[in-house]
């Protein structure tokens, strides 16, 4: 049986890979809806219970409610949404960090460094947007594409109430690949003119720069 959750989630990951920044608002919104979508699958018997669903169609719907309110989110504020992003990741960083590399375990620790990671993350993404929307995008497209993040893994983290199963595997050849193919095709394709015009004609859409970068310039 083909899982089309899955392939819904590569191909995804890839999009966010190759063009969630470039595209902007776009990319912002795509990977508003990737968030809220994997968080609305986290607590869909909290949002099941409480519209009166359950099995299926509660997943279903928590998933619909978070996509749809992470693309809100998204739109109305761009900057705190990035910044959002980059805490989500940079926490993930420090529990991959601390549990793989030093080689620490237990609550107190991982969450320690988890804040402090996500915290440094967040504050650098409010600075550099452009930047760190390319590096944001492309690590959370690469762990799609390379199926570090899958369903099951979600299942498990809702299941465990735990984010272990999310952390991603830094030391994986193929995230790591596709991850710097990511960062790589996305500053190249902001530095190429005419995909400037092409996402300036879509409505909604704007090149995001860094602060203090000159709009021109970042093209």
């Amino acid at each position: 049986m083909i899982d089309l959750i899955g392939i819904a989630l590569i191909l995804a990951g890839a999009l966010l890979l190759l063009f969630g920044a470039a595209l902007s608002v776009y990319g912002v919104a795509l990977l508003g809806a990737v968030l809220g979508g994997g968080a609305g699958y986290l607590i869909a018997p909290a949002i099941g219970g409480a519209i009166g669903v359950s099995g299926m169609l509660a997943t279903v719907a928590a998933v619909g409610i978070g996509v749809l309110a992470g693309v809100i989110v998204a739109y109305t504020v761009l900057s705190m949404v990035v910044a959002i992003a980059g805490f989500a990741v940079g926490s993930l960083l420090g529990i991959y960090l601390v549990t793989d590399i030093v080689g620490v375990s237990g609550m107190l620790p991982e969450a320690g460094v988890a804040l402090a990671t996500g915290i440094v993350l967040a504050f650098l993404a409010m600075f550099l947007t452009k930047t760190a929307l390319i590096g944001i995008t492309a690590f959370v497209g690469a762990a799609f594409a390379s199926t570090e993040l899958t369903m099951d893994a979600f299942e498990t983290a809702a299941d465990d109430v735990t984010i272990d199963p999310l952390v991603v595997a830094l030391d994986d050849p193929i995230f790591l690949g596709l991850f710097v193919l990511g960062v790589l095709a996305q500053f190249g394709l902001f530095k190429l003119g005419w995909f400037a015009k092409i996402a300036g004609a879509l409505p909604g859409a704007s090149v995001i720069t860094d602060r203090g970068e000159d709009e021109s310039a970042a093209n």
